[in-house]
């Protein structure tokens, strides 16, 4: 067995495995910001207000212990997870060993089902209420990242198996964005769509550029110009925010101005889809910069990715997975890239793999997070691995060496 069929027989085992221990769970578990999901709030009334959310929020996503089941804060489906682990079902079907399970109709089911309520559009919120620094998100209510993602795997539905119902979901969705989220200012200087509320005129460029990308497949798929011309009104005005180096802040707000890991693949991402989908030239140098900048600035030597910039902790396990899927979408970028992703799921393997079946949350200076995260952690892990199935440049892997993996 050569060194890319070792390498991929082990991606292949552990994404089975994994895939089993979300199957398990029923693709519920905890999320980082579930802490209001908790019944205590509607124990104790005094804790409905902006600091004792923010406290407990703050306090279980950084424990280093688990204590949601003394809280008694339930296990819950995430569309946005759900809608990643279909999407990784999608890219790399030999995960699913069980050919008796339609896993794909199953999590299609689902997700419909959990559409939000109350709106004539089909849209999407995670499981759980938030708190930002300013407001509170309710559980469920529909905001434009969630429903991108959703969306998005409605339509590579689609393009599979050209079931009408997809794209009439799909579209319903795009309106939605057109409708409630979409902003022009008065002297046309932003155009950006609102987020995670559609009262709130933010300017978050992963936002932006997801959604762009999106109304971009939309566009390609319906030929309505609608669809188009704002998509590019937004993807040229985050581009255009881009920083000399390459890299963007998270947004425009004062508080937004911090540079990471997976959003900035996020936007890696969504520029090169636009670009595809409509072939133009126009944003290969946006593209090339955060690229070079995001290689760069984002991995240690040793392969291990950073969330930000310019230290090292916290060892996200988002980042990692996210990182995976953008150097295997820009590999043709830059010749490091191949190299650093096998580094990458080595250090991640070898360092938050629990032989249970899932990856750890964090590894901090002095310790590591050990919660199971689903859709902040499994469900990108997965798409992440799917990914280096689907688009790691080796011959097939031999089915010997599949049949010994399993």
């Amino acid at each position: 067995m050569n060194e890319d069929s070792a390498f991929l027989t082990d991606v292949l085992a552990t994404g089975r495995q994994l895939l089993e221990y979300c199957r398990a769970s029923d693709w519920a578990g905890y999320d980082p910001y579930d802490a209001l999901n908790s019944p205590l709030f509607k124990a104790f009334p005094v804790l409905e207000s902006r600091i004792p959310r923010l406290v407990l929020t703050q306090s279980l996503k950084r424990s280093p212990i688990n204590i949601r089941p003394l809280l008694r804060v339930p296990k819950t489906q995430n569309p946005k997870g759900l809608a990643l682990f279909l999407s990784a079902l999608l890219k790399a079907p030999q995960l699913n060993q069980d050919a008796g399970a339609d896993l794909v109709a199953e999590l299609t089911r689902t997700l419909l089902a959990l559409r939000s309520s109350g709106t004539p559009y089909w849209c999407w919120g995670y499981s759980f209420p938030w708190q930002t620094r300013t407001i509170v998100v309710p559980r469920a209510y529909p905001n434009l990242v969630c429903t991108t993602f959703v969306a998005d795997v409605i339509l590579d539905l689609y393009e599979r198996r050209k079931d009408s119902l997809h794209l009439d979901i799909a579209v319903s969705a795009a309106n939605y964005m057109l409708n409630d989220l979409y902003w022009v200012a008065d002297d046309g200087t932003v155009a950006s769509f609102n987020y995670p509320l559609p009262a709130l005129r933010s300017q978050t460029h992963n936002a932006n550029l997801l959604a762009a990308a999106f109304l971009c497949r939309i566009f390609k798929h319906t030929g309505d110009q609608r669809f188009l011309d704002p998509a590019l009104k937004v993807a040229r005005y985050s581009a255009a925010k881009q920083q000399p180096a390459g890299e963007w802040y998270y947004g425009e707000a004062p508080s937004q101005k911090w540079i990471d890991n997976f959003h900035t693949g996020y936007n890696l991402g969504a520029l090169r889809v636009i670009s595809r989908i409509l072939q133009t030239p126009e944003f290969e140098s946006c593209i090339q910069r955060g690229y070079d900048f995001y290689i760069t600035h984002f991995f240690r030597q040793d392969g291990a990715a950073r969330y930000f910039h310019d230290h090292t902790y916290p060892i996200d396990v988002h980042c990692a997975a996210q990182s995976l899927i953008t150097l295997m979408e820009f590999q043709d970028l830059d010749p490091r890239s191949l190299a650093l992703a096998r580094s990458l799921f080595r250090w991640t393997k070898d360092r938050m793999w629990d032989e249970a079946g899932f990856f750890y949350y964090r590894v901090l200076r002095l310790c590591t997070i050990r919660t199971s995260y689903m859709r902040w952690g499994q469900s990108w892990m997965l798409l992440a691995l799917a990914s280096l199935l689907a688009e790691y440049p080796v011959v097939e892997t031999p089915q010997s060496e599949v049949a010994a993996s399993a």
